[in-house]
């Protein structure tokens, strides 16, 4: 197949300083090539709506009063739109411009997705051995004209000429690099939809010829974790692709309602290629009581509904056996305290040294209620109520996550403004989230690693 001309959106912006979310853009130049010919330019200051800094400042020679008269971005933003329309989006560094810009278009509720090509990584495969890559390193190396250095509009016009030498190096145009295997892929499927996948938390759903769903997983960055089944060699996954023909997606904004909302879903719709967690049902429950003598113990039963909440839920009541045994196990416990054993005597533990002699009277209850204590503290949550409060799927939006008396109520989104004086007024916004001992778990173990500062929990 003969390709078109490529079409290049050559972008550079000068910001306020910071990453992207936090500083803002102050000008923007953007050189439209077809081919290696320049066709069309678009360069303008930014008002950032924020102070510039001194030091930003000296670097770019951009000053507050020079801004001050500037469009915002919400101004020129269809502007950008239209000019970059069926372009490749190329930048030196291309990361931090493509980020800015991105982050500035979320803050409007517009997703802006183009296919990225960085010159500072192709330079370094299509002309290796330079000491620097860097834009000014390069161009002097290259006699490659760089006319007000740090400006928008110098910049974005080098790494325009940047990028026909790099062309003609190639001895071809240059394409965003495929960062997944096409071997074996269903001619069906449609790869500038998979390359406009959204770079953001979330739950995809692969399909096949007929609609159904036919796989469902969650990432953090939805497009990197599909480029990753789409690059698997395995015999699983090439029977995958072999299937697949659609991708569709739904954002959550936080890693862990998709990670909730995944669960759930699987449970419901049990796709061909989900393997694990895909039992709908949990109809046994291990759970916990004092007896008279003051000793904390154990038995499992079917789950019912208007009964205490188990301390572990399972499809079957050999996985509830063995989880049990396991924690006996672990913790010293005794067999027959916890159910294991019907018998009057020592349990076999005891027999074996394994136990302290609950069973028999020997150990007090204080002491063998302690290693129970123990591991209880390891099922449950630091606290039995909260509410996690996270980032929503778009700006002006928070996701919760709800967890009253060590059960999971539920998840959804809130607008930024909403007041929430009492957990139960969370009800009305409750879009999904069964209890379940995946879904304790999924919180508990989100809840060990979790490190976003934007990430508030409220304990009550």
């Amino acid at each position: 197949m003969i390709r078109k001309v490529p079409r290049y959106s050559v972008v550079d912006i000068e910001t306020t300083g910071g990453k992207a979310g936090q500083g803002r853009i102050t000008e923007i130049a953007i050189f439209i090539m077809e081919g290696e010919k320049i066709v069309d330019e678009f360069i303008s200051l930014v008002n950032p709506e924020s102070p510039i800094p001194p030091y930003i400042s000296r670097l770019t020679g951009i000053t507050n009063k020079m801004v001050e008269d500037a469009p915002k971005f919400y101004e020129i933003a269809r502007r950008i739109v239209e000019i970059t329309d069926d372009t490749f989006f190329v930048a030196h560094n291309a990361s931090f411009d493509y980020n800015f810009i991105k982050k500035e278009f979320e803050s409007l509720g517009y997703d802006y997705v183009r296919e990225v090509i960085c010159t500072l990584k192709l330079a370094r495969k299509v002309i290796p051995g330079h000491s620097s890559y860097s834009l000014g390193r390069l161009c002097d190396e290259l006699n490659i004209p760089l006319s007000n250095r740090h400006r928008a509009g110098g910049d974005a016009h080098a790494t325009a000429l940047l990028l026909k030498h790099l062309i003609v190096k190639n001895g071809n145009f240059i394409y965003p690099k495929e960062d997944f295997d096409i071997k074996g892929l269903n001619p069906a499927l449609d790869l500038k939809k998979i390359h406009t996948l959204p770079e953001e938390p979330g739950v995809y759903y692969f399909h096949n010829a007929e609609k159904q769903v036919i796989y469902i997983g969650k990432s953090r960055n939805i497009k990197k974790k599909v480029y990753s089944h789409l690059s698997a060699r395995n015999k699983r996954a090439l029977r995958l692709k072999e299937n697949l023909t659609d991708v569709s997606y739904e954002l959550t904004g936080s890693e862990l309602v998709a990670w909730l909302r995944e669960s759930d879903e699987i449970k419901q719709q049990r796709p061909l290629f989900n393997k694990a967690d895909r039992h709908s049902h949990f109809n046994w429950g291990i759970y916990h009581f004092v007896d008279q003598r003051g000793y904390e113990r154990f038995f499992i039963d079917r789950i019912k509904q208007n009964i205490s909440q188990p301390l572990d839920a399972f499809s079957t009541k050999e996985q509830a056996i063995q989880t049990l045994s396991s924690w006996v196990e672990a913790y010293n416990l005794c067999r027959r305290l916890a159910g294991l054993e019907d018998s009057n005597g020592p349990c076999f533990n005891h027999h074996v040294h394994q136990c302290n002699g609950a069973c028999t009277g020997n150990e007090k209850p204080a002491d063998y209620n302690a290693r129970v204590s123990t591991m209880l503290k390891k099922l449950s949550f630091s606290s039995s109520n909260f509410i996690v409060f996270d980032k929503g799927r778009h700006s002006g939006e928070k996701s919760f996550v709800w967890v009253e008396k060590n059960v999971l109520q539920g998840y959804g989104w809130l607008n930024q403004e909403d007041t929430i004086t009492h957990p139960a007024q969370l009800e009305e916004y409750i879009c999904g989230g069964t209890d379940n001992r995946d879904t304790r778990k999924i919180v508990r173990t989100w809840l060990n690693k979790k490190s976003s500062s934007q990430i508030k929990i409220l304990k009550y």
